[in-house]
């Protein structure tokens, strides 16, 4: 088996107003690391169509932000979050390339995937855009394995610096999902604390800033993988964010490329555990752009070695 790796052209079609910090060299960044990565399956990230998007976005949000992109310049969501020409294309891949990885996983055609787009997901609530976000790609993963697939238990791995509250709103009320995160509190967006526990199946992880590493892996190794453990989930799906990487200018974390290989070690573990070896991955933050491509180029390369 081997680590399928899907990238789309679209994700260079969105554009941010000048300064943002979720800006086209990103994602160049990180294409041009994960080149140097002989032996991935490299596959096109598809398009979603509607019905995906509809198993945690209603008809008329979808249809929202579909019309909002605009015929030339910049559409304002929020404060945060804009839409250009080739923005709804590139958001419509970045889904469909995690609809595509679980099929492809879950299919026995790879072990495991990776899904190197923008714009990311996880702040994407049922009907709000946020934090550079249009739809929930890994929660809508994730209701597509239960769906489609017929899982009855899914776990959700987020260790972006920011907590994922849309992926947290999407699956919070469906025991099926277990949703755990890491994050840096307190920090945009604001929610995450330990009391929000879902039905059960939320597990949150609140680090103070300046956390390095030590308080990362205690919080992981002690709580949240135990958590997902008991959950002993059939697949495993990553919100891998690294802008929790001490060089990030949006958050003060001081994580270092070995906790993003560490980490990405112990959520393999999990998956050879209860789910075959199963994972997808998908990226979300990080916003320096050597730091964000030396640790998604280490965290494939340990989802590479691991699915062999």
């Amino acid at each position: 088996m081997t680590l399928a790796l899907f990238t789309h052209p679209a994700s260079h079609g969105h554009r941010t107003p000048q300064g943002h910090p979720e800006r086209v060299r990103r994602i160049e960044w990180v294409e041009e690391a994960l080149q140097e990565i002989e032996g991935l399956d490299r596959r096109e990230a598809p398009a979603a169509e509607e019905a995906f998007l509809r198993l945690g976005h209603p008809q008329a949000y979808v249809d929202r932000i579909k019309a909002a992109e605009p015929a030339e310049g910049f559409f304002s969501l929020d404060a945060d979050t804009h839409m250009s020409p080739g923005s709804y294309a590139a958001a419509l891949h970045a889904a469909g390339g995690c609809k595509a990885a679980v099929d492809a996983v879950l299919g026995g055609e790879v072990g495991k995937a990776f899904v190197a787009t923008r714009p990311p997901g996880h702040h994407a609530e049922i009907a709000k855009p946020m934090g550079f976000c249009l739809f929930s790609n890994v929660a809508l993963a994730a209701l597509h394995a239960m769906e489609a697939h017929g899982l009855e238990r899914v776990a959700i791995a987020d260790f972006d610096v920011h907590h994922g509250n849309g992926t947290q709103a999407l699956v919070e009320k469906d025991g099926r999902a277990a949703f755990a995160s890491s994050q840096q509190m307190p920090l945009w967006p604001g929610t995450g604390g330990r009391d929000e526990t879902g039905v059960g199946n939320v597990f949150n992880g609140p680090l103070e800033p300046g956390s390095g590493g030590p308080a990362f892996r205690a919080l992981w190794e002690r709580e949240l993988l135990p958590a997902l453990d008991a959950h002993a989930p059939q697949l495993v799906i990553v919100s891998a964010g690294f802008d929790a990487h001490r060089a990030d200018p949006l958050a003060e974390l001081q994580l270092e490329v070995e906790d993003f290989v560490w980490m990405t070690e112990a959520l393999c573990d999990l998956a050879e555990a209860h789910a075959g070896g199963r994972l997808v991955s998908a990226l979300e933050g990080g916003y320096d752009l050597a730091a964000l491509a030396a640790s998604a180029a280490a965290h494939v390369g340990v989802l590479k070695e691991r699915a062999a």
